[in-house]
């Protein structure tokens, strides 16, 4: 067996001194440019390997799986998601104690993907009998020391899940909870607190409810209907209650037709002689998949997104299901209007017109499609109760010095935001912002456009990234949203990888292991050919790995691990000399 199958069996204590060892010691004294190959041969990330005993054959229903509580036996589901899972633990609980004839309510839990119902104290010993022969893993909750499940205030069932090669279980943190509410006095008390509250009338109508008045972690089209009390019902002011769409820009940046239309316009555009070249170099343009993948993370993180709108220059990635009512593939052209340059190869330019998508709702998050969700989120991860916003600050700071035509684009965009923030409001930006979701308004949008019209405008003239562009949704609208009481700071545990750096696979070892982040970015700034064959290989074996369930957006499968996305990078030919236009001075 390979070297770096066998770190992938050995315990996270072993691999992690063997990596960083690796990345001290080894990394060091090879040449620069084969750095980031050597770092992922010897750092594994695709599927973990299974033991020659425990070899399941590839139409088995179940498998074997180490996960964190030990070896456990998981059904096999291309399909699954935590949000299903979830669904499916719940529904086996209630049907065990229907079968019973068990009386029961539900009753929302605190933990995000934890759902809970109420069962009363003296249908304590009928329901545990209920519960054992309905097959699924059972674990004393409450008291923590109690082992006796005849002693327990609160019970936890789950039916583990995983992928085809058992790269994610989904199990016991997706359970569903059986607390024992004890009756005196014609009140009914439970065993501990949860969001609404835990001592109700017993007399207490008992009505349906939608899945949304348990919880966050739902679809917001989901009908299904579960019996409860009354009071459960209503939902506590610390809920989202409005829906929130996702607006995501992809480009396939090895498109012939692509290609053609970009050539013309860098002849077209010759100011970008004397432009930094990540205006327009190829690394922003290449497409490795991430879409896919970052759609899954959606998906399985996330299923309280209200509808998604992908909007590209009319092209549509081959895998991509058009057909799901979740989901619009929007054209530049409908955003633009008559308004810009289209074609356009700018991304800056391609955000100022985001907000007049059709049907798009007032709330929405922005993303790029190498930015990733790591792990299930709540929606108040990225906005208020009331509506507000959050944002999220980096530790990198917005260049300090004055703008040069050569800066790179990120940064010219960072100074002409901070111009802007300084003119309208006396204020100094002085941080970039994480390449996180962006929690966006249109209306805040909208208003940011009247304001300041010419810069808007103008950035949506630009074809490439242009030193007057200005970067109104990834940073200029955080800005003033929070100077206009619209935006409050947020906490995110987020992780930035350059693909190029060859760090990077150490990086994504960790992350795989401990699945700890709200959210993560895998981009590429600026790198050769040389290197994007590895980067697309690290990839390939990263992305199955960490998000192996399919979403329903996709036509086909998942993608093998044994065949990595293509990625064309397309012949650049040298811009010529045209007149500059300027905005900023």
């Amino acid at each position: 067996m390979p070297l770096r199958r066998l770190l992938r069996l050995a315990p996270w204590q072993v691999r992690s001194r063997i990596i960083r060892s690796v990345q001290r010691r080894v990394l060091p004294r090879v040449s620069e440019e084969q750095r980031l190959g050597v770092a992922r041969r010897l750092v594994s990330l695709s599927h973990p390997p299974q033991l020659p005993l425990m070899r399941t054959p590839a139409n088995a229903p179940s498998m074997r799986v180490r996960t964190g509580r030990g070896w456990v036996t998981a059904r096999r589901d291309p399909g699954a998601s935590p949000a299903s899972v979830r669904r499916e633990n719940l529904d086996n609980v209630i049907a065990a104690l229907d079968t019973a004839g068990i009386d029961w309510f539900r009753i929302p839990a605190k933990a995000l993907r934890i759902t809970a119902v109420a069962v009363r104290t003296t249908d304590r010993a009928a329901a545990i009998k209920a519960l054992e022969q309905s097959t699924g893993l059972i674990d004393v909750i409450k008291p923590k020391r109690v082992k006796k499940r005849r002693q327990a205030e609160v019970l936890r069932l789950h039916w583990p899940v995983t992928d085809p090669h058992g790269s994610l279980v989904l199990g016991y943190d997706l359970g569903c909870e059986v607390e024992f509410w004890a009756e005196h006095d014609g009140v009914l008390r439970g065993p501990r607190p949860n969001p609404i509250a835990d001592v109700v009338a017993a007399g207490e109508a008992v009505v349906l409810a939608p899945e949304a008045a348990f919880g966050a972690f739902s679809s917001p089209h989901d009908p299904r209907t579960y019996r409860t009390k009354q009071i459960f019902t209503m939902p506590g002011p610390d809920r989202i209650a409005f829906p929130i769409d996702v607006v995501y820009t992809w480009v396939d940046g090895g498109d012939p037709q692509w290609q053609t239309r970009k050539a013309a316009a860098l002849a077209d555009n010759g100011w970008l002689e004397e432009a930094s070249r990540l205006a327009h170099n190829n690394a922003r343009f290449a497409s490795r998949d991430e879409l896919r993948y970052s759609l899954r993370s959606l998906h399985c993180f996330a299923p309280w997104v209200n509808h998604i709108y992908l909007v590209t220059d009319d092209q549509v990635p081959e895998w991509l299901d058009t057909t799901q009512p979740g989901l619009t593939v929007v054209s530049h052209r409908e955003i633009f209007g008559d308004t810009g340059t289209l074609p356009t190869f700018n991304s800056q330019a391609i955000e100022s017109r985001l907000h007049r998508i059709p049907g798009l709702n007032e709330h929405f998050l922005y993303l790029n499609d190498d930015v990733f969700l790591g792990r299930p989120v709540s929606p108040e991860l990225f906005f208020t109760p009331g509506g507000l916003t959050r944002f999220f600050p980096s530790n990198a700071q917005v260049d300090s010095a004055p703008r040069r035509p050569d800066d790179p684009p990120a940064d010219s965009a960072g100074k002409n935001n901070r111009e802007l923030i300084r003119s309208a409001f006396g204020r100094v930006l002085t941080r970039k912002m994480m390449h996180t979701p962006h929690p966006s308004r249109i209306t805040l949008i909208s208003e940011i456009e009247q304001r300041f019209n010419e810069y808007v405008t103008a950035t949506a003239g630009h074809q490439f990234r242009h030193p007057d562009d200005i970067a109104l949704l990834s940073s200029l609208q955080q800005y003033y949203a929070y100077l206009t009481g619209r935006a409050a700071p947020g906490t995110i545990a987020y992780t930035y990888a350059d693909l190029a750096n060859p760090a990077t696979p150490f990086k994504l070892a960790r992350l795989l292991r401990h699945r700890d982040l709200d959210t993560f970015c895998l981009n590429d700034t600026d790198s050769d050919d040389a290197v994007a064959a590895e980067q697309v290989a690290l990839l390939g074996e990263f992305l199955p790995a960490y998000l192996p369930f399919a979403s329903p957006y996709e036509r086909t499968g998942p993608l093998p691990a044994a065949s990595p996305p293509r990625v064309t990078v397309p012949a650049q030919p040298s811009p010529t000399k045209t007149p500059r236009r300027r905005t900023f001075s």
